[in-house]
């Protein structure tokens, strides 16, 4: 039986994988200076079973990205998912918020079509840059059978993550990425994708936040937590957003004066920590109070995301620790 042809839609937002600067160098470029019709053309054969359409939707660096591009951009895929000729998306992206915008995506786009982000560590203009093969991967994974309904992923460096679980941890290194705790899904070598982990992914699509005529999302912050920071930091924050996220030590701490603070106020406080793995579960100590919301697994960055999110839906403290537990796998 012949193989059925994938159509895979590239959208390009911008980042270092469209970047230019000094021949040779890794540093001191630009990012976003390539158009998408100047990458294309770079890739090696993709064969006879895939074919492709690209669109530029930005092109930017991953730092400029704004909350109102991110629901533009999940609006775009979400009508082009309704498309039976598209099979499955490929998004280029600055690497520096990939973290942010995968998990974002993977919380509000409304189809189990593939959706792979990918970038690069080096800019196209780099020795040995990287952006080629990640975005060669990443099509090949977008037209994998095996990624239909694995919401969001990101591929990159020859590993195939979860968009929920995904962080950058290196500044430099062309394998830049991790999965915290629950590590990768799987790898790809050679066109072909080998999944191991996929269940923590599909778990995820159960909570999914429509974007139907939201123009702009709640005011979310990170306050930082250190060693003698002061407590009044807390009501400029408080007077200024919608809920915070605190990135606290350890598991999720703070000292007694942030506590009898956190209780004071008058909006959500989510309690995450600056601690790379693990997870913050709900204590009696530290979660004295009402507002104070135990972020699980996710890092600030993204427990932020599902804060701001959540507050399209309820101001309710109740309603939104449960949407923060549903968050994790039950």
């Amino acid at each position: 039986m012949q193989k059925k042809i994938r159509n895979i839609h590239i959208i390009a937002t911008g980042g270092t994988i469209a970047g230019i600067g000094d021949a040779g160098q890794a540093s001191n470029y630009d990012a976003g200076q390539l158009a998408v019709d100047e990458l294309i053309p770079q890739l090696p054969p993709l064969g006879d079973q895939i074919t492709l359409s690209y669109e530029q939707f930005a092109n930017v660096d991953s730092n400029d990205m704004t909350t109102a591009l991110w629901i533009s951009l999940a609006r775009r895929i979400n009508d082009l998912a309704a498309d039976p000729s598209i099979d499955g998306f490929v998004i280029t992206h600055g690497t520096d918020t990939m973290d942010e915008i995968s998990y974002f995506l993977s919380l509000t786009l409304q189809t189990p079509k593939p959706v792979v982000i990918t970038g690069s560590m080096r800019p196209a203009s780099a020795t040995s840059a990287d952006g080629m093969l990640n975005l060669y991967d990443s099509i090949f994974v977008a037209a994998d059978s095996h990624s239909y309904g694995q919401n969001v992923l990101v591929c990159f460096c020859g590993t195939i993550y979860s968009g929920r679980n995904v962080i950058k941890s290196s500044t430099f290194q062309l394998n830049a990425f991790d999965g915290r705790t629950p590590s990768c899904l799987g790898y790809i070598q050679d066109r072909i994708c080998f999944y191991y982990n996929n269940y923590h992914n599909q778990v995820y699509r159960r909570l999914c936040f429509s974007l139907d005529h939201v123009s702009a999302l709640p005011r979310v912050d990170v306050a930082y937590y250190y060693t003698n920071a002061p407590a009044d930091v807390l009501d400029y924050f408080a007077s200024r957003c919608d809920g915070l996220v605190i990135c606290g030590t350890g598991a999720g701490n703070f000292s007694e004066e942030w506590i009898e603070k956190i209780s004071s106020l008058s909006i959500p406080v989510v309690r995450s920590s600056r601690v790379m793995n693990g997870m913050i579960t709900p204590t009696s100590h530290f979660d004295r109070s009402a507002n104070s919301i135990a972020a699980y697994t996710l890092p600030p960055q993204k427990a932020r995301i599902l804060l701001s999110l959540a507050l399209l839906h309820t101001r309710d403290f109740a309603e939104l620790g449960k949407i923060f537990r549903e968050n994790e796998l039950s």
